[in-house]
């Protein structure tokens, strides 16, 4: 069984929005006027034997890209299939944790996500400390992205040396899944997940073939194997393309079960 830790089932003003203009200009596609059905991202899903996924909604600066009513509907669609990965503003602390705070116990949400480069603001920002302190009451992770960022935004706040270190330090019963392998700092994010009992890393955004040496080793070894995470982050990437080679990284069977499956299954908390 396979579960995908990062997907996006995106809407038009996501696809068209210009801080995406590198992918556009990667995959020579333009964004589709219209809302794509969510069978377009449930048959990526299939193509890849992929069971289950967290769906991410999108909060920055320009507000909702992906909003987390657009998320709940989807999920409604797919239930079991897809679990919902709330985000907020973060300019209304107040009403971002209220959000949080409904979308997970009114609404089934696994999790939330924040992007930090969407707010030009590293995650030791103080308008972060009342999302993380609701995630730990309410028993959710949040997820986040690691390393340097292929849209058209600074990379600083990627870093994983000094603000994912920091905020394991300040809230330790935080679970705090690093998404996108921390790429150049690599090492650093390795680092970070061996200090830190609660920090995990997914591998979305990038394909099997492209995933760096440091990281396989760490897969591999007695604590890196709970360590990490499968992801795609579709529609960048699709669930196929992301797995293709996996069985070049010599897994042993335990290994592989927990990289696709048993570690986003103990994250998410999923049955």
């Amino acid at each position: 069984m396979t579960i995908d830790a990062w997907i996006q089932h995106p809407t038009p003003r996501f696809l068209a929005h210009e801080m995406f203009a590198t992918l556009r200009r990667w995959t020579g596609e333009e964004a589709p006027p219209e809302q794509l059905p969510l069978s377009v991202t449930l048959e990526a899903l299939d193509a890849a034997g992929v069971e289950e996924a967290m769906l991410s909604a999108w909060h920055g600066l320009e507000g909702a890209l992906i909003p987390n009513e657009a998320v709940a509907g989807w999920v409604a669609e797919a239930p079991g299939r897809l679990h919902g990965l709330a985000s907020v503003d973060l300019r209304k602390p107040m009403e971002a944790v209220r959000e949080l705070r409904h979308y997970v116990t009114d609404v089934g949400f696994k999790g939330l996500r924040v992007l930090p480069w969407l707010w030009e603001a590293p995650p030791t920002d103080r308008r972060f400390y009342p999302l993380y302190a609701t995630c730990v009451e309410l028993g959710v992770p949040f997820c986040t992205q690691v390393g340097h960022t292929g849209p058209l935004r600074p990379s600083e706040t990627g870093r994983p040396i000094p603000y994912i270190d920091q905020v394991a330090l300040d809230f330790p019963e935080l679970t705090i899944v690093c998404g996108h392998l921390g790429y150049p700092w690599t090492e650093e994010m390795i680092a970070v997940a061996r200090k830190h009992e609660n920090v995990v890393i997914d591998t979305s955004a990038y394909t099997i073939k492209r995933l760096p040496p440091e990281i396989i080793t760490y897969m591999k070894s007695n604590s890196g194997r709970h360590k990490v995470l499968f992801g795609s982050n579709f529609p960048m990437i699709s669930p196929a393309h992301a797995l293709e080679g996996l069985d070049d990284l010599g897994l042993d069977a335990e290994t592989r079960r927990l990289y696709l499956e048993g570690n986003a299954r103990r994250v998410f908390g999923l049955l």
